[in-house]
């Protein structure tokens, strides 16, 4: 039986045989911490060993999810691009064997929408707020989103939340597919942890392991690829003039003002002359 946390910066709690998870930052939108990910990670590495967990919700404490990284950490990348940040195996929720619904009970930005589409099932308060935000702290599509939001939404509503970074509700999130349910704020919780337990219940769990494994099988190796070459990508962004601006201009709270990080990318190989055609 994995021992209940009462304290901390993620908080767990059995509940028979669904153990909800907490992101537990309230005053901070529950924005990541690398030690946060650190103590997420280990909770569902003991789930995944515990008989007794049949299936994790996880939610946030107070009116957010998640709202991304902490600014913390991204002010230390701005002076330190070297700096310790979240690194590869930030994927780890993909590989649980269990059930993993996320219970968005509110905002759900950046890194904290990747934390959502790790899990299996997303039920969203109907007036929450998503959105990718990357685009606007000059980075890049971290962590394989933009492959798994292509697999999730489709390509077309994957571009249009990435470039555009344009917030959208709950409700529109379950209408493209980004969520599965959408319903009221107060009863985000419950509908989740209901949706839980009914598996839990009801499901063998040899078989939910072994349908995840189907689902990965699919998709894993390619969705690896993609995530490393985006570690890459964002260590180039780290060091542009944009993810400073960004930073900057999130921290106070005006539109940024980006010089161009397109001119300091690597394009492939042939591009020049292949848009020489078009001019």
């Amino acid at each position: 039986m994995i021992k209940q946390r009462e304290s901390g910066t993620v908080l767990c709690e059995q509940r028979g045989g669904v153990l909800l998870v907490t992101f537990n930052r309230p005053e901070a939108l529950n924005s990541l911490t690398v030690q946060m990910d650190r103590e997420y990670r280990g909770i569902l590495s003991s789930a995944a060993g515990d008989p007794d967990v049949r299936a994790v919700v996880v939610t946030g404490a107070g009116r957010a999810f998640c709202a991304g990284a902490d600014v913390s950490a991204l002010d230390a990348l701005v002076a330190d691009p070297d700096k310790e940040h979240f690194d590869a195996s930030f994927h780890a929720p993909l590989l649980l064997d269990k059930p993993l619904v996320a219970a968005v009970n509110g905002g759900c930005a950046g890194l904290g929408l990747v934390e959502a589409l790790f899990c299996d099932v997303r039920i969203v308060a109907e007036e929450a707020k998503l959105v990718t935000s990357f685009a606007q702290r000059g980075v890049v599509a971290e962590h394989g989103l933009s492959f798994l939001l292509s697999r999730i939404v489709g390509e077309g509503h994957a571009r249009d939340l990435l470039l555009s970074s344009r917030v959208i509700s709950g409700a529109e999130a379950a209408r493209i597919g980004l969520a599965t349910r959408a319903v009221p704020r107060e009863e985000v919780l419950d509908a989740a942890l209901r949706y839980a337990e009914d598996m839990a219940r009801t499901c063998a769990p040899g078989s939910v392991a072994v349908m995840k494994n189907q689902f990965r099988r699919g998709f894993l190796q390619q969705y690896l690829r993609e995530a490393a070459e985006d570690q890459r990508l964002l260590a180039d962004a780290f060091r542009g003039p944009d993810f400073a601006e960004g930073v900057a201009s999130y921290r106070e709270k005006r539109p940024p003002e980006f010089r161009g990080i397109s001119q300091t990318l690597e394009m492939p190989a042939g591009y020049g002359e292949w848009s020489d055609q078009w001019a």
